[in-house]
């Protein structure tokens, strides 16, 4: 008469509802570490594009001023124009300030998640930078 090994036992198909469950969690984890780096990549990208509208705002300077008074003031129409080009260009949306002679330009991306489908699909990256004009 032949056995079969463990014939009574009735653990079968336990050890697949364990490697189901771990490796859907693993899974969720790879995602999250994912679509958070691809939001600190676009958030850094924002305050690249910020940075860079700002220094081309601070570039327009008001001549007449500067002639008449030697003082460096931005012309704020020409600064404002330029600093929202510059973020147009560059796929962003935003606000620019001008002061005197210093500009403000808050820069917005928007990223959508890759992997997680849970909750919100699309996060807004934003960051602000500053320039003054050149001395």
């Amino acid at each position: 008469m032949s056995r079969r090994p463990n014939s009574g036992s009735r653990d079968e198909g336990q050890a697949s509802v364990f490697v189901v469950a771990i490796t859907a969690a693993v899974l969720a984890c790879i995602a999250l570490v994912w679509d958070a780096g691809g939001m600190l990549a676009t958030r850094g990208q924002a305050g690249t594009i910020a940075a860079e509208a700002a220094r081309a705002g601070a570039q327009q300077l008001d001549l007449a001023a500067f002639r008449a008074t030697g003082e460096r003031e931005l012309a704020p129409a020409e600064a404002a124009r330029t600093a929202r080009s510059y973020l147009a260009r560059s796929g962003a949306t935003g606000t620019v300030a001008v002061e005197e002679a210093r500009i403000t330009v808050t820069a917005r991306l928007d990223y959508e998640s890759r992997l997680l489908p849970i909750g919100a699909r699309t996060a807004q990256a934003r960051a602000t930078a500053a320039a003054r004009a050149p001395d």
